[in-house]
């Protein structure tokens, strides 16, 4: 017997409550009906349907059965489909999101390779330095750079970035250069009060520097300007500072107190839920990003 085959006809008689129009909608006869609901009913050792020259009726046993068939039936055509549609060509419109620096150096060239590899997709980004609500927002990728919290969402590591201290040549002759963390207290500095700023500062894994910044501004780039001006010190990801630390505009100092690099991953919601855009572009990112020669 077809198992499978078995439960769908159980099913679609509770559905039309009838053998006859059971099997006209499975495009069977109706002895075959008949055939595979007694022989299922056989196998299971119970009465599904109560038969009358009237009416097809589920008994209690019959109903807790039909319940589980449409469940498992339900599941299998998922698991169908999501292996069909691995690969299938995605459509409509695409919404990414990242931070402002990292998207506009990193990711952006992503999407516009996947738009150039998929040409009946679109795509908006959402480029902002803050923790962006994926599912209020309508987002169906972020790429995340720090430690997440536990969701439900499927995350994929694809590399890791350094949070450094850096300045000017210039201020650290005028001003010295720190040698351990707690020597920032006698030094200027400028911070971004985005999503992920705090005023303690980690070092290593356990040591933490409450940090008075004489500056704050409410966007990464102007903490970064500020040192770069020689004004004083900032944190930042590496590769926001990474252009002016290879011209020797900015240098990195408590480098050997530096935390754990801090995690970067692609996530999304659904997970092989997911439809075909979200799949196809998750793979897309994921290989593209693990090439990309990020600092750490």
């Amino acid at each position: 017997m077809d198992r499978w085959q078995a439960m769908r006809i159980v099913v679609k008689v509770a559905e039309t409550a009838s053998f006859a129009e059971a099997a006209r909608h499975l495009h069977m006869s109706p002895p075959a009906v008949t055939r595979a609901v007694a022989g299922l009913e056989e196998v299971i050792g119970a009465r599904l349907f109560v038969r009358t020259t009237r009416s097809v009726k589920l008994t209690e046993a019959g109903g807790r059965y039909v319940e589980d068939c449409r469940r498992i039936l339900a599941d299998l055509a998922e698991a169908e489909a999501a292996a069909a549609g691995s690969y299938a060509t995605p459509s409509g419109t695409l919404t990414v999101t990242a931070s402002v620096l990292f998207g506009q150096m990193h990711v952006l060239p992503i999407v516009t390779d996947y738009l150039d590899a998929y040409p009946t997709m679109s795509a908006r980004t959402l480029f902002v330095d803050r923790v962006v609500n994926i599912v209020e927002e309508g987002v169906d990728v972020a790429i995340r750079i720090g430690h997440l919290p536990d969701s439900g969402f499927t995350a994929i590591r694809v590399g890791a970035m350094r949070r450094v201290v850096c300045g000017s040549p210039a201020y650290f002759e005028r001003h010295g250069v720190p040698a351990t963390p707690a020597d920032l207290k006698d030094h200027r500095i400028a911070v971004s009060t985005g999503a992920w700023a705090s005023p303690e500062w980690r070092f290593g894994r356990d040591e933490r520097v409450t940090v008075h910044s004489a500056l704050q501004s409410n966007s990464n780039e102007a903490p970064i300007s500020a040192a770069l001006s020689g004004w004083g010190l900032t944190r930042a990801l590496h590769y926001q500072v990474g252009p002016a630390l290879r011209d020797g505009r900015l240098r990195i100092v408590l480098a050997d107190y530096e935390e754990p690099p801090l995690p970067i991953h692609v996530l999304h919601p659904g997970g092989r839920r997911a439809p075909a855009k979200v799949r196809t572009f998750v793979d897309f990112a994921v290989a593209r990003l693990r090439a990309i020669p990020l600092p750490t």
